[in-house]
């Protein structure tokens, strides 16, 4: 099953077993749990942030280096809903 649906803060793929929260514990499929829960953002981070967090993670789990995982990150990432 191919999956296209990502965190719009953090660029994570999807899947409902990570999908946020709101505050009334209902689900909200565009962003993952470790992004937002509760009806807020967990981070207080800026674009900026968020990518500079999002590098060492995409090396870790792909076989990008920092460079490639940098650039990638700095195209996607504004693209995002969290950052329009």
């Amino acid at each position: 099953m191919e999956n296209n649906k990502f965190c719009q803060s953090c660029g994570m793929p999807l899947t409902e077993d990570i999908y946020g929260t709101e505050k009334d514990n209902s689900t909200n499929e565009d962003y993952c749990k470790f992004c937002y829960e509760n009806g807020e953002f967990k981070q207080d981070f800026t674009m900026e942030e968020m990518i500079e967090f999002c590098i060492p993670l995409v090396v870790k789990n792909s076989d990008m280096d920092t460079e490639t995982a940098t650039k990638m990150l700095n195209e996607f990432i504004p693209q995002l809903k969290r950052w329009k």
